[in-house]
C-alpha cells in the first residue's frame, strides 16, 4: 500500500467549492478518501461533488454547506459527516476571509474581528469538534491552510497576516497537547496561488510580472500544488510529522 493512500479515510474540507480547497478535495478523492465538500453556497459545492462522483463512479463526495462564521453551522457540518460516514479522519480548515485591504491603522474593529473570527476562531471551533473522536481512536490528522503572509508584514493585508501567523501557533499548541494521542496537527503556508481569493494580487499583469521576478521558480503557484502537501500531511507518509508549518511558495520566502 502506498504511503499516500487514503482509502477508507473520511475528510472534511472547508472552503472546498473552489480554489485550494477544491483541489485538496479532488486529490483526496483521487487517493481513495471520502470527502465532504463545504462552503457557504450549496450549489457551488454540489458542482464539485458531482464532478468527483462522476469520475470515481460511487458516492465519494457529499455536500454539507456551512459558513465558518457560524459555530452552529460548523457543528452541523461535523454532525452531518458523522451521521453519513461514522467518523472523521482528516480535517482541513481551508476557508478564510479578508474583507480589508490597506494599512492596519485604518481597519475598523468590525473588519478586524471578522478576520480573527473567521480565520482563527472558526478553526479552533472545528478542531475542538473533531478532537474527541480522534483522541479516542488514537488517530487523526488536522491541517490548517495558512499563508506565507504569516511570516512577514504587509502594507495592505496586515490584519490577514496576523491571523495567518496565529495559525502557526494554533497548530503548535494543539500538536503539543495531542501528540500522545497520535493526533497530528500541521499547517500549510502557500505563497501566491492563482485562485479567486488572491486575484487582486495577480490579475494585474505588471503585478504578476513583479512577483515572478522575486520568486526563484519565476511563476505563481497553482492550487493543485498545495493539494500535494495536503495529501502528504493527511496520509501515512506524514505519520511522524506534527506541529509543523510547511511552506509551498516556489521559494518566495527565501
Amino acid at each position: 500500500m502506498s504511503l499516500f493512500d487514503l482509502t477508507g479515510k473520511v475528510a472534511v474540507i472547508t472552503g472546498s467549492s473552489k480554489g485550494i480547497g477544491r483541489a485538496i478535495a479532488e486529490e483526496y478523492a483521487a487517493q481513495g478518501a471520502k470527502v465532504v465538500i463545504s462552503s457557504r453556497k450549496a450549489e457551488a459545492c454540489q458542482d464539485v461533488a458531482d464532478g468527483i462522483n462522476a469520475k470515481y463512479g460511487d458516492e465519494r463526495a457529499i455536500v454539507i454547506p456551512a459558513s465558518i462564521s457560524s459555530k452552529e453551522a460548523l457543528q452541523a457540518l461535523i454532525d452531518g459527516t458523522r451521521a453519513k460516514w461514522g467518523q472523521i479522519d482528516i480535517l482541513v480548515c481551508n476557508a478564510a476571509s479578508n474583507p480589508y485591504y490597506g494599512s492596519m491603522n485604518g481597519i475598523s474593529d468590525e473588519q478586524f474581528r471578522k478576520i480573527l473570527d473567521n480565520n482563527i476562531l472558526s478553526s479552533h471551533w472545528l478542531i475542538q469538534m473533531v478532537l474527541p473522536e480522534m483522541v479516542a481512536r488514537k488517530d487523526g490528522a488536522i491541517i490548517l491552510v495558512s499563508s506565507i503572509g504569516g511570516l512577514r508584514g504587509s502594507p495592505t493585508i496586515g490584519a490577514y497576516n496576523v491571523s495567518k501567523a496565529a495559525d502557526f501557533q494554533l497548530v503548535r499548541n494543539y500538536a503539543v497537547e495531542n501528540g500522545a494521542h497520535n493526533v497530528r496537527v500541521n499547517a500549510i503556508a502557500p505563497g501566491l496561488i492563482r485562485t479567486d481569493f488572491a486575484k487582486a494580487l495577480w490579475e494585474n499583469p505588471k503585478a504578476e510580472e513583479s512577483v515572478n521576478r522575486m520568486t526563484p521558480m519565476r511563476r505563481i503557484g497553482e492550487a493543485r500544488e498545495i493539494a500535494g502537501a495536503a495529501v502528504f500531511l493527511g496520509s501515512a507518509a506524514a505519520a511522524y510529522v506534527t506541529g509543523q508549518m510547511i511552506v509551498v511558495d516556489g521559494g518566495a520566502t527565501i
